[in-house]
């Protein structure tokens, strides 16, 4: 894996996301987008072996129905958006792909 994946990767999965582990799925998978996806599959499960809703009445109230939906969210965007090693993406072409996403929030404040 050059730099420039590790960095694409490290990009869609999060700054904190163990390079080693990222090397060792990369030499597994020789993709980079299989790398991305496996992971966010993992922690997509992760958050489906819990309950994703605790209430505790007068205490605390937990819902990480948000963070599930999240997970999907970007499993999608890493699905569509281009990865460094798909064909026809080489730095060398000039081509530069760029995606917008707009944040909008989730209920209106009054």
């Amino acid at each position: 894996m050059d730099e420039f994946q590790r960095s694409w990767l490290l990009a869609q999965l999060g700054p904190d996301t163990d390079p080693a582990d990222l090397e060792r799925r990369f030499f597994r998978l020789r993709n980079v987008r299989a790398v991305a996806l496996e992971v966010l599959g993992e922690r997509r499960a992760k958050l489906l072996a819990d309950p994703l809703k605790v209430t505790v009445d007068g205490v605390v109230t937990m819902d990480l129905q948000e963070n599930l939906r999240g997970i999907e969210r970007q499993i999608e965007q890493v699905r569509q958006a281009p990865a460094p090693d798909d064909p026809g993406t080489d730095e060398d072409e000039g081509e530069t792909a760029m995606e917008v996403t707009w944040l909008v929030p989730a209920r209106r404040c009054r």
